[in-house]
């Protein structure tokens, strides 16, 4: 009998470890996070595209009115367009100050709403898909790319993994860089390393039931939606028409791993002999997460908002 139950005991050690070795080898990538989908917009069109999504928004009773997308335009196709992308379980008021200081620079801009966010049901954005985002992001930068002769993306958070994306496979479009409290991979006390590869396969299939983490509505699904984004990134991250790459962080952020917010925008710059600017917040600012929403930036709000754009602008 004892020899039996050691052989049973065994035989469930074997298949525990090949189910754990199979979470590190399962794939991560899909040919839409490897290739990008650009279509090329007159001004007219991207105008119009971009007043629909707020049109849309604004017709929407689901949409809050604070997070229907935005758009800032010109009468006419400028220099310079940007798009902005906000964070997981946020929306475009974020960017409401910084949107109008690129604006009234005489920068075209179009920030908007990611699918399933700024809605009354804020338990919604979990159901984001990682090709989903990468539609989205493409969708986004073929209007910003209408709207300006120069087009660069800034990005918060998850915004930041997809604006990283953006940089990467639209070689064609993208020219400026600039990413805030990148969320490429949680901190160590959010999610040691080694977890971080089944966490994306249990919970980015949605295998195991999703579960909120934090105080800001994350779930563990909705995030490993862009850990797997980040996941399909570029080896050799060439893009000839880029010219200049920038990142900001704050120490005091209890969410993301720093060295690699940093250590990737650094990655791309090199691999296109640029140069990385950078700024580091110092942990006695206090300054969240969120480094560009008004109400948290408070009384700093207009100095912070000039630093991005000298960041934006190299």
């Amino acid at each position: 009998m004892k020899r039996r139950i050691g052989l049973g005991l065994g035989a469930v050690v074997v298949v525990l470890a090949l189910l754990v070795g199979l979470l590190y080898v399962w794939p991560l990538g899909s040919d839409r996070l490897r290739n990008a989908e650009p279509d090329v917009l007159s001004f007219e069109l991207a105008a119009k595209a971009g007043n629909v999504a707020v049109e849309e928004d604004t017709a929407n009773p689901q949409v809050r009115s604070e997070c229907r997308s935005m758009l800032r335009v010109h009468p006419r196709k400028t220099a310079r367009a940007v798009l902005m992308l906000h964070g997981y379980t946020s929306c475009p008021k974020d960017y409401a100050e910084l949107a109008d200081v690129f604006y009234e620079r005489g920068y075209n801009v179009y920030v908007p709403r990611e699918p399933h966010h700024g809605l009354q049901d804020v338990t919604e954005a979990s159901q984001v898909a990682s090709d989903g985002l990468a539609d989205y992001a493409d969708e986004a930068l073929n209007v910003a790319a209408g709207l300006g002769e120069e087009t660069g993306v800034i990005g918060l958070s998850g915004g930041g993994v997809l604006a990283t994306w953006l940089a990467e496979y639209r070689s064609d479009a993208v020219s400026r860089l600039l990413v805030l409290s990148p969320f490429y991979q949680p901190a160590a006390s959010q999610a040691p390393p080694f977890v971080v590869r089944p966490l994306i396969v249990l919970y980015g299939n949605r295998v195991l039931p999703d579960r909120t983490v934090g105080d800001l509505n994350f779930t563990l699904s909705g995030l490993a939606q862009y850990l797997r984004v980040r996941r399909n990134y570029r080896d050799d991250p060439v893009n000839d028409r880029l010219q200049h790459v920038a990142v900001a962080v704050s120490h005091a952020d209890p969410y993301i791993d720093l060295d690699v917010a940093t250590d990737i925008p650094t990655g791309i710059a090199e691999a296109n002999d640029l140069k990385v600017a950078t700024h580091e917040f110092p942990e006695q600012e206090a300054l969240p997460h969120n480094i560009v929403r008004p109400d948290y930036l408070g009384e700093r709000a207009d100095e912070v908002n000039e630093l991005y754009v000298e960041l934006y602008e190299g």
